[in-house]
């Protein structure tokens, strides 16, 4: 469904990403551990569109994402992505109803069906009852469970998640990172999840080590 081939990134005379060569299939999770500046994050950024690769090609579907203009690029990941990062990234102005029915807002959604399916999206993820509380007004947890309403809202193909665990303790992150792969499975969405914890992601079905900008042969799959 989403796949990576080449997949090269420099910063100067450092290779961020080495000849990468990747698959992720419709519906899986899949989680991409390494070292700090082994090239995890540049690799999701790469995939996601944020940032462009150097040398590769990128597919959705069979379609070359890759060549986008930036125009292009932003469509996709407002229509075809999601996205949780470590912070949250929540708009601290508005309500978690209005957080999630941002995108949808964007994407051309009239106010009345963005804001059925936030308050869906929030209720299934334990929400109910919170939908006008601002992000300062939630827990770390809460308002991750925000951010993957946020992300899943649209019905994406992919999320994409960085480090969503790292502002929170162990136990409410794993719990939040579960959350998050349950809800998708419901949608068929495939969920890609960079991390640095090593028990997370033992616990999802597929592990790609990398290290030094390249796919790390040596880790097995989990």
């Amino acid at each position: 469904m989403l796949t990576g081939r080449g997949l090269v990134k420099r910063y100067g005379q450092q290779h961020a990403l080495a000849g990468v060569d990747i698959d992720v299939s419709a519906g899986e999770v899949l989680a991409i551990v390494g070292p700090s500046g082994s090239g995890k994050t540049t690799l999701l950024h790469v995939l996601a569109g944020i940032l462009r690769a150097d040398e590769g090609r990128i597919a959705l579907d069979g379609r070359r994402i890759d060549q986008l203009g930036e125009a292009g690029r932003s469509e996709l990941r407002r229509t075809e992505f999601g996205f949780v990062f470590q912070s949250g990234m929540l708009v601290a102005e508005l309500t978690a109803e209005e957080n999630v029915a941002l995108p949808l807002l964007l994407g051309g959604r009239d106010r009345t069906t963005a804001t059925d399916a936030a308050r869906e999206w929030l209720g299934r993820l334990g929400l109910a009852g919170k939908e006008q509380r601002r992000p300062g007004e939630l827990s770390g947890g809460e308002a991750q469970r925000v951010a993957i309403a946020r992300a899943i809202a649209h019905r994406p193909k992919v999320i994409f998640a960085d480090e969503p665990t790292g502002a929170l303790d162990t136990r409410t992150g794993h719990a939040t990172v579960h959350a998050l792969i349950d809800s998708a499975r419901t949608t068929n969405t495939a969920v890609v999840i960079v991390t640095h914890d090593r028990e997370l992601a033992a616990s999802v079905p597929r592990t790609v080590a990398i290290r030094d900008g390249a796919i790390d042969q040596a880790v097995p799959a989990a």
